[in-house]
């Protein structure tokens, strides 16, 4: 490869959002910090986590056929990452956030989250140590305070990332242009 070295294969993308993922577990409302998320899917709008097998997590959205994805402001830092250090098989997590139930499902949202979104239990892909939930979103939430426009504003939400292996937060950082628009900006002819 032309100026690039061999890293290990066991690569990550850079960054990855960090959401907090709720589901019914036990019988009671169970978070877990996730990074390995994204939308699939347009319309319907859908989107997917992956959670490892051994995660109390994943139990619980098997039963409960729902769960919801949270993005976690800045803020809760903290919380969330300890919610990642204990097991909800021996630890009530609920106890770390407001428990919101969502209107479609009743999966368990924290309202401390900036966006919530309620998601159906669509299907499920088993692959050798993860399962990748898939979910239709038939319900999504925000704090007014992150919408000025009734839409949320990344700058007020206040989202974070991670990074792999050396598993770093970083906060989000400047604009760094418009999407779909650098073709026109730069004078590009579409097709180059």
């Amino acid at each position: 490869m032309m100026g690039q070295i061999r890293i290990d294969r066991n690569a990550f993308p850079y960054p990855m959002p960090m959401v907090l993922v709720g589901a019914d577990a036990g019988g009671r409302a169970n978070f877990m910090p996730v990074a390995w998320v994204s939308r699939v899917n347009f319309k319907p709008p859908m989107i997917a986590v992956a959670i490892s097998r051994g995660h109390f997590t994943n139990g619980g959205i098997r039963s409960s056929r729902a769960f919801s994805v949270g993005i976690p402001p800045v803020s809760i830092i903290d919380r969330v990452d300890y919610c990642g250090i204990i097991s909800g098989s021996s630890t009530d997590k609920s106890r770390l956030f407001t428990v919101v139930t969502g209107e479609e499902t009743g999966a368990p949202m924290a309202g401390e989250c900036s966006v919530n979104m309620e998601c159906r239990l669509v299907q499920t892909v088993e692959l050798p140590t993860n399962d990748i939930f898939i979910g239709e979103i038939v319900g999504a939430y925000a704090d007014p305070s992150c919408c000025p426009d009734g839409r949320p504003d990344i700058t007020r939400i206040r989202p974070y990332t991670l990074t792999m292996p050396d598993n770093r937060y970083w906060e989000t950082g400047q604009d760094a242009g418009r999407a779909w628009d650098a073709r026109r900006s730069q004078g590009l002819h579409p097709h180059v």
